[in-house]
């Protein structure tokens, strides 16, 4: 009799301390708000990753997390950082935006691309030609872009990631096929001589290639071209693969300058370290961007993406931070090569 009243004791004992149990642990569960400083055609990505990354984390610890994202011109996207704004992590189009950042503001540490494998780029991507539907100009290479009569759209490298990847993609071809850099120089500027327009980043061009009806030819990231495609119909474009293109690798990296500051640090770090999960390679695969790792994806979305050969830029052009300074920096090739009107 005595055991079964202490029994009835702890069971409501228990009881009514439930609810101050579960008042503490609602009391611990945090909300948590994450800023994004990406490049132009991670819109969709992220949008995707972000409510996947949400979920995980509230799972895993009970904390809700909402990440704010930013897009534009990547260069431009790394100056607005540089001036104050507090991103928890960047994720742009090129290493070396990330360097400027890092250089300019001593935020990151001057290592950051060791922080994740594979360089800190989860994903990659490379540099097609979406052309309209029946190609009529007949452009299959880069070659055909410095043909009479051919218009060219692509964003401006100064303030845009992807066309640095544009750029160097035509040096890169330019130069071995006409065996000299001083060769691929002139190849790259006839191809500059062919812009009509330079817009500030990758979707404007894409805005104004496809919606505007400017152009003959779009520069495009791949997954932008295969999103062009998906928004306005295959009736209307077609995506051509040249026979050789570059490795484009966006770097993705945690501002402990400011998440230390904000108490963010481990939150932005698991933020990115999901981007390397099966999940997070599988929702950068359904948003054409190449997985780095491919297992636990399903091989239909594999074959989205076509074979081509490709070339890095430390193989043509001895890493960023020489391409950049060679040819972006102020009074760099670029601004050698291209005066706006000619």
């Amino acid at each position: 009799m005595a055991q079964s009243v202490s029994r009835r004791l702890l069971t409501r004992v228990a009881f009514l301390a439930l609810p101050l149990v579960l008042a503490a642990t609602l009391a611990q569960a945090a909300n948590i708000t994450l800023l994004n400083v990406s490049y132009d055609p991670t819109r969709e990505l992220y949008k995707a990753y972000n409510s996947a990354f949400a979920k995980h984390w509230a799972e895993k610890t009970g904390d809700k997390v909402r990440v704010r994202v930013s897009h534009g011109g990547s260069g431009k996207q790394a100056r607005t950082v540089i001036d104050g704004l507090d991103a928890d992590v960047v994720t742009l189009a090129l290493a070396a935006d990330i360097d400027a950042i890092a250089k300019a503001t001593q935020k990151l540490p001057a290592d950051w691309q060791s922080k994740f494998p594979h360089n800190s780029a989860p994903y990659t991507s490379t540099i097609v030609f979406l052309v309209r539907k029946g190609n009529p100009k007949n452009i299959k290479d880069w070659d055909d872009l410095v043909k009479d009569g051919v218009a060219v759209i692509t964003p401006n490298p100064k303030t845009s990631g992807g066309a640095r990847w544009n750029y160097l993609a035509a040096w890169g071809y330019a130069r071995d096929k006409y065996g000299s850099d001083e060769k691929a120089r002139a190849f790259v500027q006839s191809l500059f001589r062919h812009v009509p327009v330079l817009d500030t980043g990758a979707r404007g061009s894409t805005t104004t290639f496809a919606q505007r009806g400017i152009g003959d030819v779009l520069l495009a990231w791949e997954n932008e071209a295969f999103l062009a495609i998906n928004e306005l119909g295959p009736e209307a474009f077609e995506i051509i693969v040249p026979s050789v293109s570059i490795l484009a690798e966006p770097p993705v990296a945690v501002v402990p300058g400011n998440t230390d500051a904000k108490g963010t640090t481990a939150v932005a770090t698991a933020y990115l370290d999901y981007l390397y999960s099966v999940e997070g390679q599988k929702i950068a695969a359904e948003n054409y961007y190449r997985p780095v790792k491919t297992e636990g994806i399903d091989p239909a979305l594999m074959k989205r993406f076509p074979e081509v050969k490709l070339f890095t830029i430390d193989d043509k052009f001895g890493g960023w931070a020489k391409a950049q300074e060679e040819h972006f920096s102020n009074g760099g090739i670029f601004d050698q090569i291209f005066k706006p009107g000619n």
